[in-house]
């Protein structure tokens, strides 16, 4: 099924409640003073002294120091009801930024260029609210500042750290700020939302020497060339054809000069797929192919498979709430995207399979602002407006999982 995006100009959104609508300008500011000094995986100290810093003002209980740089902050309503756990990422990425604006990056080769900052924004805002409208909804909050998103990956260990626990977690939601949809729309579905990902790294050995007397050598680069080609029929040859998933050699090296055959060739690549099926697959598939390569024309391989994060699987009542919850958020129906997925990959992947949740895209997109970069790339900013849509979405998603879980 092919989605019809809409455009900018088609999106009504609806008016923020009064007390969000207030946050907004404080929203920016947060959000801007975070962007100024990124910092990269389990390196967040000052995004993490920054948010304790204000959970301490508003009198918000917290833990620190999870898994290095995480926090917990607990919000209890004093009513008896279900635990919802609410995800933002605090990292950044090492990238040098090209934007000219005030709230530059700081930070020479490191900048927010995937929209954590807003996360981490939101999710302060979030808190900011909750605590001051503890009469709106029933149960406990738990708010999570995540570090490393971007690699290595803080889920796994703050679940190990017992985050989900003491209380116990009935549910999990998150967003991410996402620039391939426009400002004013929401991406949902049940089921899988974005990708698994793996990454392998491969050393063919052959033998060098004379570029013009090859029948000496055992030439790498002939080798190496031939495993890429034949690690596209993975995809193409051995996966369903109704199966989406992806096989890339994004970096080869190998020689330095005209006139000598390479002894070596090194390649770097990455897998993604949507079923969990697949799991261990893709691994086997790529050493059996690099194996009878490499053997066909005697050299010799060593290769490193490493899954990484699973695949984004979003539990069904779950996605069917937040959703919901879009439909008052966004006036019109073009505004919600059902079919939204991506082979982009995120951590997130492993709190859902520890607890039901549902992980969604918010369109922060504004090429009227030329605010419509992609992700990760260095002049990556979003049209901040979208940051009081974000408090909206989980503040209501609050309120509502009460009644979804009763």
């Amino acid at each position: 099924m092919v989605s019809t995006i809409p455009s900018l100009n088609s999106v009504h959104v609806s008016k923020l409640r009064l007390d969000i609508r207030n946050l907004q300008p404080q929203l920016v500011e947060w959000r801007r003073r975070l962007h100024q000094y990124p910092e990269l995986g389990f390196t967040e100290t000052l995004t993490a002294e920054f948010v304790s810093q204000h959970l301490r003002k508003w009198g918000i209980d917290h833990q620190t120091g999870i898994a290095k740089t995480g926090i917990v902050a607990t919000i209890d309503s004093g009513k008896p009801g279900p635990v919802l756990a609410i995800r933002a990422d605090l990292d950044a990425l090492p990238i040098q930024e090209e934007n000219n604006v005030p709230y530059q990056s700081q930070h020479p080769g490191i900048m927010h260029a995937c929209g954590h900052d807003g996360h981490t924004a939101i999710a302060l805002g979030t808190a900011y609210y909750l605590a001051h409208h503890r009469h709106c909804f029933q149960g406990i909050v738990k708010i999570i500042f995540q570090p490393a998103e971007e690699g290595p990956g803080g889920a796994k260990p703050m679940i190990e750290a017992g985050v989900l626990k003491n209380p116990d977690v009935d549910a999990l939601i998150g967003l991410h700020l996402w620039n391939n949809l426009p400002l004013g729309t929401i991406g949902v579905r049940s089921g899988a939302l974005m990708a698994a990902v793996e990454k392998f790294q491969c050393t063919i050995y052959g033998k060098g020497g004379h570029g013009a007397i090859p029948h000496q050598t055992i030439d790498s680069i002939v080798v190496a060339s031939q495993v890429v080609l034949a690690l596209q029929t993975i995809v193409s040859r051995n996966v369903n054809p109704l199966e989406s998933a992806v096989v890339s050699v994004g970096s080869l090296h190998a020689g330095k000069t005209d006139n000598v055959i390479a002894d070596s060739a090194k390649m770097l690549g990455t897998v993604r797929y949507f079923n969990p099926t697949y799991q261990g697959f893709f691994g086997k598939r790529v050493e059996q192919i690099i194996a009878g390569i490499c053997q066909s024309h005697g050299a010799s391989y060593e290769l490193n498979y490493a899954p990484l994060y699973p695949p984004v699987i979003n539990n069904k009542r779950m996605a069917e709430l937040v959703q919901s919850v879009a439909e008052t958020v966004v006036e019109t129906p073009a505004g919600i995207v059902p079919e939204c997925q991506t082979m982009a990959a995120e951590d997130i992947s492993y709190f859902l399979q520890a607890v039901p949740g549902c992980y969604f895209f918010l369109g922060s997109a504004n090429p009227d602002k030329n605010l419509d970069f992609p992700h990760h790339h260095p002049c990556f900013d979003f049209d901040e407006t979208v940051l009081g849509m974000g408090v909206e979405m989980f503040v209501r998603c609050v309120e509502k999982f009460y009644t979804l879980h009763h």
